[in-house]
């Protein structure tokens, strides 16, 4: 079989090297007998996968043992009311930066549980650039600052960021483990296993435990921190077979030399696609240059009417998901860790050859 190039923004691409792992095991996990799906979660055989894979997401990131690594059911989106749900309360407020649809997802759930505060916003823009950190009007009586630092949807993204006063909250599920994070400028950073991790429905927090333990009362159970971290993430049965593949997945990762080797090898691979959309009076992209993300790339024909039969021809080449959200259009190729240099390279050669034919 000849694996395709899957360009989809979410669930995305997996390591090769990875499923073929699972594959391996997934009738006979480790000569036991069993499919580690149907092992309990509370076995010795499974904290052995849970505690492996939470060192190994540590180690990969750096975070310091002043902060709780928790794994959780419900993607990001579930953590949008878990955050104001733990982190504030009715009577006070957070203020928040809308850089895009993910940005606005989660400023209209914390609504719901505390006051929420627009301290910048690229919407008049149309969400073209992230507002830059200067521009921010943070309210001192914030319990937080939310950010989103790469919006999958807009292809936008702020990758340097200064240290707060105010705990800083960032949803991560895009470009998590793309790039080294400095941890301690957060007090939060969260976020949904499916793009840059593994399967769908694992969520992860890396919160400061000293924002643990003050949640509101109506805190669901399985939303509440405190009982997360108390629990080792194992209050109720978690997703454990995404928590097993990401756990290879942290090992794949380490395997190819950490977040900084990744960092340079998406690094390239961004330059390379934008270089060549820059350079082409057929495509574009209206991202600001010092906004673009190097994990989702947007980009747009000059000849809309085209669309359809790119999109036709992409996946008759083995060019998959290459199709813009509805809200934004066109094209998006998203570029994960595990898509490899050589996939940017065809999806090049493939877009070359379109424009020549449809001149």
């Amino acid at each position: 079989m000849t694996r395709k190039f899957n360009f989809g923004a979410g669930p995305a691409t997996i390591p090769t090297s990875v499923l073929e792992e699972v594959k391996e095991e997934l009738l006979d996990w480790r000569g036991r007998g069993l499919s580690v799906m149907e092992i309990s979660h509370r076995s010795d055989f499974y904290q052995e996968i849970a505690l492996e894979a939470e060192r190994d997401f540590r180690d990969l990131l750096g975070v310091p043992e002043s902060y709780s690594v928790l794994f959780t059911h419900g993607g990001a989106t579930l953590q949008n009311s878990a955050i104001p749900l733990n982190l504030s309360s009715p009577e006070g407020e957070a203020s928040y930066i809308n850089s895009g649809h993910w940005a606005t997802r989660s400023i209209n759930e914390a609504k719901k549980y505390t006051n929420v505060i627009i301290a910048a916003s690229s919407e008049e823009s149309e969400f073209t650039f992230f507002p830059k950190q200067s521009s921010w009007k943070i309210s001192e009586q914030s319990d937080y600052i939310h950010i989103t630092p790469n919006e999958t949807i807009g292809g936008i993204s702020l990758r340097e960021i200064k240290e707060e006063t105010i705990p800083l909250v960032a949803d991560y599920s895009s470009s998590i483990l793309s790039e080294p994070i400095d941890i301690e400028k957060f007090g939060l950073i969260y976020g949904g296993a499916q793009k840059n991790i593994g399967p769908a429905g694992l969520g992860f927090v890396i919160i400061s435990r000293d924002l643990i333990g003050d949640p509101q009362n109506i805190t669901p159970s399985p939303m509440n921190y405190s009982l997360l971290s108390e629990s080792s993430s194992m209050y109720n049965t978690p997703p454990t077979f995404s928590w097993y593949v990401a756990g290879k997945v942290f090992k794949w990762l380490k395997n190819k030399g950490g977040v900084k080797a990744i960092a340079q090898i998406n690094q390239k691979k961004a330059e390379k696609l934008y270089n060549f959309i820059d350079n082409s009076d057929f495509y574009f992209n209206n991202i600001e240059v010092t906004s673009r993300s190097i994990m989702n790339i947007p980009f747009l024909l000059k000849d809309k009417d085209l669309n359809d039969k790119f999109l036709k021809n992409s996946t008759q080449n083995g060019l998959l998901a290459l199709k813009g959200h509805r809200s934004v259009g066109g094209m998006r190729a998203s570029i994960y860790n595990a898509m490899p240099e050589e996939g940017v390279d065809y999806l090049i050669s493939f877009m070359t050859q379109f424009e020549k034919d449809n001149l």
